[in-house]
C-alpha cells in the first residue's frame, strides 16, 4: 500500500478534524480519510479546499 499522499499540513488538521492522533491517521484506510477529507471540505474550511492532491471520491452508489 502506498503511503498517503496529503500534505503534513493537511494530515494536522485531518487530525484535529477526526480527533485521532496523527499517528492512527496515518494508518487508517485512504478510502475512510478521502471521506473525512470531504466531510471536512463541506463543512466550510476555505483554508483546506485547496490543500488534497486526490479529489474526493464520489459516494454514490
Amino acid at each position: 500500500m502506498r503511503p498517503l499522499q496529503i500534505s503534513p499540513d493537511t494530515a494536522l488538521k485531518l487530525s484535529q478534524f477526526m480527533k485521532v492522533p496523527i499517528e492512527q491517521l496515518m494508518h487508517m484506510p485512504q478510502h475512510i480519510l478521502m471521506q473525512k477529507l470531504a466531510e471536512m471540505a463541506k463543512q466550510g474550511s476555505p483554508d483546506q479546499a485547496g490543500n488534497n492532491d486526490q479529489p474526493a471520491p464520489d459516494n454514490k452508489p
